[in-house]
């Protein structure tokens, strides 16, 4: 109990710093750290983007080089065991019945869209007349004078830009140069990676060093296997989209089915995006041609389509192949398209499957631990061996002249030996 006399205890002085001590706490020193290093890491990925960005007529074609290569893999091999062809012709062989699949897609796309263009167009004409009848006798009121006068100022726009025009028509003319520069260097790339991608693979990783060459090539043979389930996974989840729309397209517009299920098969190689774009085309079209309510059965179809899609394959088959959740994807769609738009958003889903594979396994969890590590890369002759630091070995580090550790695997008895 206090009384009246009682006095507060002072609180106890606090010392002063010692001499030559900083006044920094720990956790800002900890926050710098980590600053400096996330800004560094930032600045690289940023210098990266930028040399791709420049480069994307070789750096585009590659990538589309590597998809066609782990695509036309399975073909190569079975050429060259149930036909014994040798791995030159195997290789040629893939490459030129792809080429063959898709001129021959290509060839009766365009011939259902020529013969279905003018009965569309006509379609067309009819139901723009039908708008311009509605505008004039519906609740806007708008009469003959006022939809003629706009007319006559698009016209005159459309006469006004004719430079701006022209100017992208030989923009246009310079991306399709570019495009047949970058198809020509994704079939050259194509072919020699079926022929020697062992051999390529091998004077890349010879250029690191060597304690992180085996980690690399068990990394990089992981990244592959992701790669591959990602191609054949949206292949299967592409045509599954473009068989329910085209269905459901042939009952309204069976001239365009098969062109409306190309450009369906084509747009879902981009995630969450293409399939929608290119499912209201369909819808669009069917309005075009046939009116509003088969347009709702349409679009009825496609968003049953989508279900299917966003519920059974997605979650089962792509969930599988690429381990990312549904809102990854989401966002790394959504950022590969700000960034390098539709090229971004079509190849930013397997780039940060691949990414999160390799990363995981270099840092302990292997997503295919039934591969095994016991392939090793030769470099220049001789085979890599598993190289691992041992922890314990800091003094062995002070000498130049030692050689680094290398042991077998844990579970076949810890052997080891020294090269």
């Amino acid at each position: 109990m206090t009384t009246a006399n009682d006095q507060p205890a002072e609180p106890a002085p606090i010392p002063p710093p010692a001499p030559g001590a900083s006044a920094v706490t720990d956790a800002v020193r900890a926050a710098a750290a980590w600053s400096w290093r996330l800004l560094l890491i930032g600045g690289l990925i940023a210098a990266t983007l930028w040399v791709m960005t420049e480069l994307k007529v070789i750096v585009v074609p590659i990538a589309v080089a590597l998809l066609l290569t782990v695509l036309l893999t399975p073909v190569q091999h079975f050429f060259q065991r149930r036909l014994h062809m040798s791995r030159a012709w195997a290789s040629a062989a893939a490459l030129f019945g792809m080429l063959i699949v898709v001129a021959g897609l290509v060839t009766l796309a365009g011939q259902q869209i020529v013969s279905g263009f003018q009965d569309l167009r006509e379609q067309a004409v009819a139901g723009f007349d039908q708008l311009l009848d509605w505008l004039a006798d519906g609740p806007l009121g708008l009469d003959s004078a006022t939809l003629s006068s706009y007319l006559d100022q698009a016209e005159s726009a459309l006469s006004d830009n004719q430079s701006s025009i022209v100017s992208g028509a030989l923009g246009a003319a310079t991306t399709v140069g570019h495009v047949l520069a970058g198809a020509l260097i994704a079939l050259f790339c194509t072919f020699f990676f079926l022929l020697d991608g062992r051999t390529i693979w091998s004077w890349t990783v010879g250029l690191l060093p060597l304690r992180s060459r085996d980690r690399v090539h068990q990394a990089g043979r992981r990244g592959i296997i992701t790669l591959a389930a990602y191609t054949r996974t949206q292949i299967l989840v592409a045509a599954v989209d473009a068989v329910g729309i085209g269905i459901g397209a042939a009952f309204f517009v069976p001239t365009l089915a098969l062109p409306l299920a190309i450009l369906v098969f084509v747009g879902s190689f981009i995630p969450v995006v293409g399939a929608v774009v290119t499912g209201v085309v369909a819808v669009l079209v069917v309005l075009v041609a046939e009116g509003w309510v088969p347009a709702l059965i349409m679009l009825g179809i496609v968003l049953l389509v989508q279900q299917i899609e966003g519920h059974i394959l997605q979650p089962f088959l792509m969930g599988h192949a690429v381990s990312l959740h549904p809102v990854a994807v989401l966002l790394v769609v959504a950022a590969g398209g700000f960034a390098a738009g539709i090229v971004g958003a079509l190849f930013a889903v397997p780039i940060a499957a691949v990414l999160n594979t390799v990363i995981l396994y270099l840092h302990g969890h292997d997503k295919f631990p039934a591969l095994g590590t016991e392939e090793r890369v030769v470099v220049r002759g001789d085979p890599q061996p598993r190289v691992i630091e041992d922890p314990d070995a800091d003094t062995s580090r002070s000498s130049a002249h030692d050689s680094p550790v290398v042991r077998g695997d844990d579970a076949s008895g810890g052997r080891g030996t020294t090269r």
